[in-house]
């Protein structure tokens, strides 16, 4: 509408004095109801092809996003584990201040409590082996000790016949003399046989007896993490929203998550923005926005686009069972792009979530004061774009006045 009349202001109200003044021809008497198409055909031609010229050069180079919102990051509440809930220590409330480290809720944890209790005995297990092998030791080291003098015994009596039987034959037997030398064999393998016990338990007391103590005890830290799983902590600071968990819940980390945790930097001082695929083109890293937000009536807020996303959402192709098919888009994606505000706080006030309506303005004032040779059309072209974002501006401000009519009015309310 502002269109039509900023352009029949320059094409319908000339059209008009020249035919009332240069014609003589008035309203009412030449310039009928029926006769007004004929009379002023040139103007209003001229002003319909200048309105939508319009329309079309505003809403290209300056476009408007009426899917804008207020983002912010989010923290989906979940266990490790699954089971039930036992004890929670968030009140039932909308929003819940926590900081980094507070328990939030708590699982029925007596699986894993009996599993902790088994491996710390087994701990206990494995020490009283170890106090039990170094027993084994020392009686061990006494059988050794037991064989040694028992052989040394033996080789004494069987170096004495043996002496005996050099110098008398007579006195000592052939006979006695093996015995003897079978009897030294003997303590010689009972002596070594018990030096190779006491290698054994020395090994086992210093190999296998600590590596078995360290596996028992990483199965002990093994149950203990898995104890500690069942109670769930808030891992930033923030605020736990909309808790409804209660005792005898179950919890499932992959179907059912406990509630969100918003954290303090939310990235709340940010819009994200859909803009129609036709802008492609026009869309660019700093370009210069203006939003309306609902949230904030009669407020403008000066934002700048810092991230424009190269990629639609309409084409991501994801790994199926089944073909692609292009006539199963439904709609066409728009391209996000994500505005920050100009100043300092600029979206303080304005609530995270809240749905906005965006304006971005297309601006060749570096082009213009660059230098860079233009020709004449071009030079009135490009001014021309630039002018022409005063309108969106313009309407902008105007359904910002409007809004709280429409919504607290017209609407029913």
């Amino acid at each position: 509408m502002f269109e039509l009349l900023f352009c029949s202001i320059l094409t319908i109200l000339p059209d008009y004095l020249y035919r009332r003044y240069g014609q003589g021809k008035r309203i009412g008497r030449e310039i009928t109801l029926y006769s007004v198409w004929y009379e002023l055909r040139y103007g209003i031609v001229t002003c319909l092809i200048l309105t939508i010229s319009l329309i079309t050069l505003v809403f290209y180079y300056h476009p408007t996003a009426t899917t804008a919102v207020a983002s912010f990051r989010t923290i989906a509440i979940l266990p490790e584990v699954s089971g039930r809930v036992s004890e929670t220590y968030v009140p039932v409330s909308l929003e819940f201040e926590v900081k980094a480290g507070d328990p939030v809720f708590k699982l029925d944890s007596h699986r894993q409590e009996a599993a902790v209790e088994t491996a710390r005995q087994h701990v206990a297990d494995v020490e009283a082996e170890i106090a039990l092998a170094r027993g084994e030791l020392a009686v061990a080291s006494a059988q050794v000790e037991q064989a040694l003098a028992s052989l040394k015994q033996a080789q004494d009596e069987f170096d004495t016949r043996q002496e005996l039987f050099v110098r008398n034959a007579s006195v000592v037997s052939v006979r006695d003399v093996e015995k003897l030398q079978n009897t030294v064999n003997a303590m010689a393998g009972a002596a070594k046989a018990a030096q190779a016990n006491k290698d054994l338990i020395d090994t086992k007391i210093s190999v296998f007896l600590p590596q078995k103590l360290k596996s028992a005890e990483a199965r002990l830290d093994e149950t203990e993490v898995e104890l500690a799983k069942t109670t769930v902590y808030a891992g930033v600071d923030g605020t736990v929203s909309q808790f409804v968990l209660r005792p005898g819940d179950i919890v499932n980390p992959m179907m059912r998550p406990a509630g969100i945790l918003i954290p303090k930097d939310a990235q709340k001082q940010r819009l994200i923005a859909g803009f129609g695929q036709i802008e492609a083109q026009v869309l660019k890293v700093g370009m210069v926005a203006e939003a309306f937000c609902g949230a904030l009536p009669f407020t403008i807020i000066p934002l700048v686009i810092t991230e424009v996303q190269t990629q639609i959402a309409s084409g991501q192709v994801a790994v199926g069972g089944q073909m692609v098919d292009a006539s199963q888009t439904v709609r066409p994606a728009s391209i996000t792009t994500v505005l920050e505000p100009i100043y300092p706080d600029g979206l303080k006030e304005l609530p995270p979530g809240a749905v906005c309506k965006v304006n971005a303005y297309t601006s060749n004032h570096d082009r213009l004061s660059s230098g860079e040779p233009l020709g004449t059309g071009e030079f009135i072209y490009l001014h021309a774009v630039d002018a022409v974002g005063l309108v969106h501006a313009m309407l902008l401000r105007l359904q910002a006045l409007l809004f709280p009519v429409q919504t607290l009015v017209l609407t029913g309310h």
